[in-house]
């Protein structure tokens, strides 16, 4: 099967340097060190969560607890997705209340997903902040939220996707804007 055409924004050197960057500034600005936890969405999150995570821990040998989370219940989407929506399991190794939790994905977009996993996030407990970090801001904003760190923000059109392929699913790590 041929590539769709589309414009790489990102190599896997930049992803990485974007990632080190992140993982610099969560460490930096994050006030409770103790109580931090990286919580990656599903899919594509959770593989940055783990890279950010590995990060941190070899920056400042702090291990700091991560998990995964899933939101196939919590889309406003899914009955127009499916008649039976893909659950999966929300892994979260510690209690998240009164932590700093760091939501995390791939791309951010109309902020529907992130609500969504704010919604699930809260039927596990009372953080004490949610913040997010995203690999790709690409605007379009239908919800009222903004990411805390920004691995790359970059201008796309309706009509376009962005596409962050990582070598965790056997592809090359980059990230391409393609036409729907």
């Amino acid at each position: 099967m041929a590539e769709k055409p589309g414009r790489q924004i990102l190599n896997a050197e930049e992803i990485d340097e974007a990632l080190d960057q992140m993982a610099s500034s969560i460490y930096e600005f994050v006030d409770d060190k103790d109580n931090l936890v990286l919580i990656g969405i599903r899919t594509g999150g959770v593989y940055l969560a783990n890279r950010i995570h590995e990060k941190i821990k070899a920056k400042t040998g702090r291990d700091v607890a991560v998990g995964i989370l899933d939101i196939g219940l919590y889309r406003d989407d899914w009955t127009k997705l499916s008649t039976n929506p893909i659950v999966r399991s929300t892994e979260l190794p510690v209690s998240i209340d009164e932590r700093v939790v760091v939501l995390v994905d791939d791309v951010f977009f109309t902020g529907r997903t992130v609500r969504a996993a704010m919604d699930a996030l809260i039927d596990f407990g009372r953080p004490k902040r949610i913040e997010l970090a995203v690999l790709v801001d690409r605007g379009h904003r239908e919800f009222p939220v903004c990411a805390n760190y920004v691995g790359i923000t970059v201008s796309t059109t309706l009509d376009e996707v962005v596409n962050v392929y990582m070598r965790e699913t056997g592809e090359e790590d980059r990230v391409v804007v393609e036409k729907k």
